[in-house]
């Protein structure tokens, strides 16, 4: 039944859709806020002069020499910056490897169930869920370093947990309140929040270690986020039909755009999936290696930027928060910018929603590939290190718009469970490289070792291209209609038995 419109005001003023979007967007950059700040903060949380003696005592005990051929950066800024960042932790390469990835373990068990769950019951309540306990985990962490790095690796994993949820529970709020022809928007509004909270958690970050110390950054940015609980509550809901802060017209709208049918989508989302017909389908296999190896490389720069900028290129703590956080910025607006481009182009039937699925997912595979491959040459300049992996980054926002928006397109009725299943495949990368850089750049931060990084992530987007272009579509596919085949197929064989039992009287 649907709910009165008892909010008309405040929805004529703004569309319900789009204050969905915008929280929406605001929760998603709180979730990836709080799971990059420890990239950030974690420069400042480390003895780097401990460490790095460390290394070359374990070296001259082991009688290893270093290449002499190897080019290495002089530091930016003054002589005192490096002694500045130095923490309370000795925590070697290996143990932050472990630290930054075992937000992963988490996010990679929470998927699946996490979708189902908010396709059957409330997508509103599991995001909620979600943005809580990396609030509850974040103003934690402070505590459990002080105590031992096992305690961080504890609370990393609760707040792997809560962001596993995330893009299944969005996937499953959109395919219920945007319409196709916004999709796209909606889309990119909604997970361009992703590279907003990296801006903002990199900024904030980078300023509260310098200036208030590192156990600020975990203060600050979990209580500000406790704002987001309070609005998410009050002015989300999971349907148009629940939503009284809406208005009639608004409402009237979105139900038609999506079938015209007030209850139907909820009780299609009941039925279940058809998962034979999900893992033989190619566009969705074309989705699932889109999404894992985007993913190698959005973690790569996602995570580990900040090091490369420290541990290579030498710039101080200041410098390192502007340069890893300012291409997130470009990546927000050229998201939202190329999402409406390919919509308004869909709009007016220049392309299909399968070419406009594939350009937005060539944007974020070719141009962070070819970036890589000039970074790996550049040596030293830092004006065109910074250069390239703006651009770089700021191209990725094209998969938001791409094969992120793809499950909806498919199969909207497992919207939910979809992004659930290439999201748990995709956070194999998010394990896999701290761990690979922490092991690759032990005794060895040097512009080889990176390069030896970059080339396999640059593999990596060769395959997605490759796989995507060919295998990749934007239209449904026939087994999202499983219940109504159903129901036809059990219908027939009682007809056959009235018409033969009629032959036979």
């Amino acid at each position: 039944m649907d709910v009165p419109a008892k909010g008309n005001v405040l929805g004529r003023i703004v569309p319900a859709r789009y204050i969905l979007g915008i929280l929406g967007s605001i929760g998603m950059a709180i979730v990836y806020g709080l799971k990059v700040n420890l990239s950030v903060a974690m420069v400042g949380m480390l003895n780097h002069t401990a460490i790095k003696n460390a290394v070359h005592n374990v070296k001259d005990e082991d009688n290893l020499t270093v290449s002499t051929g190897e080019l290495e950066c002089e530091p930016t800024g003054n002589a005192t910056s490096a002694k500045e960042a130095d923490g309370p932790f000795f925590w070697s390469s290996e143990v932050q490897g472990i630290i930054l990835s075992c937000y992963f373990w988490g996010y990679f068990v929470s998927q699946i169930p996490g979708g189902r769950i908010a396709e059957l019951f409330s997508a509103k309540w599991v995001m909620f869920f979600s943005v809580t306990i990396n609030v509850v985990c974040t103003l934690l962490t402070p505590v459990m370093a002080e105590a031992h790095y096992a305690a961080v690796v504890v609370v990393r994993v609760g707040e792997g947990i809560g962001g596993g949820v995330t893009f299944p529970a969005m996937h499953v709020l959109l395919s219920k309140w945007a319409p196709p022809s916004e999709r796209g928007v909606l889309a990119a509004l909604v997970y361009a929040g992703t590279s907003l909270g990296t801006v903002i958690s990199m900024l904030m970050a980078g300023v509260l270690t310098s200036t208030l110390g590192w156990e600020s950054v975990f203060y600050v940015m979990g209580g500000l986020s406790c704002v987001w609980c309070v609005l998410w509550v009050w002015l989300v809901q999971d349907s148009p039909q629940a939503q009284p802060l809406i208005s009639v017209e608004e409402r009237e709208m979105i139900v038609k755009a999506l079938g015209g049918k007030a209850d139907g989508h909820e009780h299609k989302q009941q039925m279940p999936v058809p998962w034979k017909a999900v893992f033989t389908s190619g566009p969705f296999l074309a989705i699932l290696v889109a999404h894992a190896c985007s993913n190698w490389g959005w973690y790569m720069l996602l995570i580990e930027l900040p090091f490369y900028m420290k541990q290579v290129l030498k710039f101080n703590m200041t410098e390192n928060a502007v340069t890893t956080a300012l291409p997130f910025l470009s990546l927000w607006i050229f998201s939202i910018g190329l999402s409406r481009g390919l919509d308004w182009l869909r709009s007016k039937g220049k392309i299909t929603t399968t070419t406009a699925r594939k350009i937005g997912t060539l944007f974020a595979s070719v141009v962070p590939a070819t970036c890589l491959l000039a970074l790996c040459y550049v040596g030293c300049a830092r004006g065109a290190a910074v250069a390239l992996t703006t651009l770089g980054v700021t191209a990725i926002g094209g998969m938001f718009c791409g094969f992120l928006s793809n499950h909806i397109d498919i199969a909207p009725h497992f919207a939910g469970t979809l992004m659930a299943l290439t999201n748990t495949v995709a956070t194999i990368p998010g394990i896999v490289v701290p761990i690979f850089v922490g092991v690759i750049t032990h005794g060895n931060q040097t512009i080889s070792a990176w390069r030896v990084i970059f080339f396999i992530t640059i593999g990596l987007y060769i395959i997605e291209i490759i796989v995507y272009t060919i295998f990749g579509s934007g239209e449904e596919q026939p087994w999202n209609r499983v219940p109504e085949t159903t129901e036809k197929s059990e219908g027939t064989p009682l007809k056959t038995k009235e018409e033969d039992l009629n032959k036979s009287t």
